[in-house]
């Protein structure tokens, strides 16, 4: 993980190789749009259990979306 450029998680890059929006992931989790973009840019961190309801909902390993390994 590269934590000196503040790349602290994949949702966006995850959101954009899957066709999908920061605007339909926040419908899908039922937070605000505002919510899941400062995700998106690493300005806050969702929790562990909304990481795995991501994953579950792109159907990939919650894991890459942390590291982009799996």
């Amino acid at each position: 993980m590269d934590l000196q450029s503040g790349n602290l998680n994949r949702i966006k890059v995850v959101l954009v190789e899957k066709k999908r929006t920061a605007k339909w992931l926040a419908e899908e989790l039922e937070k605000s749009p505002a919510t899941v973009s400062k995700w998106c840019t690493n300005v806050s961190q969702p929790v562990l259990y909304t990481l795995d309801k991501i994953a579950t909902l792109r159907d990939i390993d919650k894991r890459e979306l942390i590291t982009g390994k799996y």
